[in-house]
């Protein structure tokens, strides 16, 4: 039982919530366009949760065997796990977790392949490449952070819409580019504090390649856009009388105080007793905005607005 455990504390379980939400948005997306099918949502839900713990997992594989894991200032929000550098986890066991939870979820991607069509394979690929590629490629190319970005974002939203419908819509693209944009910014954040590990094992985040004020502006500047691109929809669909994204999104508005404080903090990279805090905050903005708006488009389908 206790390596049971181990092996699912392995996959940082607490930061598995964002594929939650991600699950929530998509299918209230989905519903607002006339499609809800509850066993397609759960499993499909439980399909990016697998995805996401094997993320986890491998980039800890990857981390201990590049020597970063044992250079790194560990954070409740960054770090990585902990469990192989502590001894508590043999460094194969993190790998094995990893490519069980990916093949698990790779079945599942399969069976959605076969009730719902084959159009859902080119998603799928890019999903695995994302995956398998991010800790020992993609990293060590300039500006990472779109591959999460991409990957657990705007992909899983698609996703959830297409499981649903059979089909893919312009709207839903349109409606996926905050989540792109929140889990860019997700990783953009928690990559401050492992900057300097980060430069010994050759990676090229952002902040190693462009620096940390450089950095903190492109996370105010995307933070920024998030709200931008949200209200531009709103006030599309309210000029063309062609829904682009329901009013009631809107309420995502809501977490800009949340906003605020995420950006103010990413400034203070240079004082970790306020960056980590800033962490935090950033965490439940990405969460709540996209809750709220899976909320808006919850109001839309129940309260049309004509």
């Amino acid at each position: 039982m206790g390596r049971l455990i181990l092996w699912f504390k392995e996959t940082r379980p607490q930061f598995l919530f964002l594929s939650v939400v991600l699950a929530f948005l998509g299918t209230a997306i989905a519903w607002y366009y006339g499609s809800f099918n509850l066993g397609y949502a759960l499993l499909a839900g439980f399909g990016l949760v697998l995805t996401h713990g094997s993320a986890n997992a491998i980039n800890d594989y990857f981390d201990y065997k590049s020597g970063i894991d044992l250079h790194v200032v560990r954070t409740p929000f960054s770090g990585g796990s902990g469990l192989v550098p502590d001894g508590k986890l043999p460094l194969g066991h993190a790998l094995w977790v990893g490519v069980v939870t990916s093949v698990a979820a790779l079945m599942i991607g399969v069976f959605f392949v076969i009730v719902s069509g084959w159009q859902l394979i080119p998603l799928l690929v890019a999903a695995i490449l994302c995956l398998v590629l991010y800790t020992p490629v993609i990293l060590r190319t300039n500006r990472p952070e779109w591959s999460p970005g991409l990957g657990l974002g705007i992909l899983p939203i698609m996703g959830f819409y297409f499981v649903q419908t059979g089909r893919y819509d312009w709207v839903v693209l349109v409606a996926s580019v905050p989540s792109g944009i929140l889990v860019h910014n997700l990783l953009l954040l928690n990559e401050f504090p492992d900057v300097e590990a980060d430069r010994m094992g050759g990676r090229k985040t952002t902040p190693v390649v462009y620096g940390m004020e450089a950095a903190a502006r492109v996370f105010r500047i995307a933070t920024v856009s998030v709200y931008v691109w949200i209200v531009g929809c709103v006030l599309l669909t309210v000029a063309t009388g062609r829904v682009v994204m329901p009013v009631y999104c809107l309420i995502a508005l809501f977490t800009l105080p949340l906003a605020v404080k995420a950006m103010r903090g990413a400034g203070e990279y240079r004082d970790m007793s306020r960056l980590v805090p800033a962490l935090g905050t950033n965490v439940m903005f990405i969460l709540l905005t996209q809750v709220l708006l899976g909320v808006g488009y919850i109001l839309g389908k129940i309260f049309p607005i004509s």
